[in-house]
């Protein structure tokens, strides 16, 4: 009761930004799948849809990280990075695989495609690094997607 206004509309709760977690903010939606299709969407635009979405791949296969994006005021590129974070004799920080997408002022959709590596895909768990801008440096991060590559 009769509280300042800068009190009342600012509260002092600050919730941390995790960067190890999936990216939030811009995406409306992000997930893996085994593929995807391009649809005509609500807006008559393309529309990147996922096929059979999961978070488990074969060796042999690659895989897409498919999302779904908030209106956006400008184009700029997703990229995704693919590091072995739990994986059998593979160093944590080793680059494994990588992709970026283009996204234009009226694309609602995208998707980063992460080739199978020479020899397959080695059993454990990996991680995705999603970075958004025109390069990847620190403050392009906006998040961490994870999967897992079960044996052949």
């Amino acid at each position: 009761r009769n509280v300042p206004i800068p009190e009342f509309q600012n509260t002092n709760e600050e919730k941390p930004y995790n960067f190890d977690a999936a990216p939030q903010g811009l995406f409306r939606s992000i997930e893996f799948a085994e593929g995807f299709e391009d649809e005509l969407g609500y807006h008559r635009a393309n529309e990147i849809v996922p096929v059979h979405p999961t978070d488990v791949f074969r060796p042999d296969t690659p895989v897409f990280m498919v999302f779904k994006l908030h209106q956006h005021l400008e184009s700029f590129q997703v990229f995704g990075l693919c590091y072995p974070e739990r994986v059998a004799d593979l160093d944590p920080k080793m680059l494994i695989a990588q992709d970026a997408m283009l996204i234009a002022l009226e694309d609602e959709s995208g998707y980063v495609k992460l080739d199978v590596p020479p020899g397959g895909w080695k059993p454990g768990q990996y991680k995705v690094e999603v970075h958004v801008g025109w390069r990847v440096n620190e403050i392009s991060l906006m998040g961490t997607m994870r999967f897992t590559i079960q044996p052949g």
